[in-house]
């Protein structure tokens, strides 16, 4: 669960699994989480073997994340939590 938990995670694995695949398109997608926020999560992503940093030799460098297979088989937990959410959320009457 270590791996996983906290604020960010699962919404970082999910971004990247929807091609937010570079460090200004994640800043994008999540708002919310400040930038030292961003870098500790994925360097912690990528400690666990969930996500993938490749760095292209280009002027100015550009790093690209992506899925582990490993981090793929999150997927599917988070698309259960998506559905989940959506139900409480018509239960609770907010939608």
């Amino acid at each position: 669960m270590n791996k996983i938990g906290g604020k960010w995670k699962l919404l970082i694995v999910f971004a990247i699994s929807k091609n937010c695949n570079r460090f200004s398109k994640l800043q994008k997608a999540i708002p919310f989480i400040s930038k030292q926020m961003l870098v500790n999560q994925l360097r912690e992503l990528e400690d666990d073997k969930l996500i993938t940093r490749t760095i292209f030799p280009e002027v100015p460098p550009r790093v690209e994340y992506k899925l582990t297979p490993n981090g793929e088989t999150l997927m599917p937990v988070i698309s259960a939590l998506q559905v989940w959410g959506m139900e409480d959320l018509k239960n609770t009457n907010l939608i």
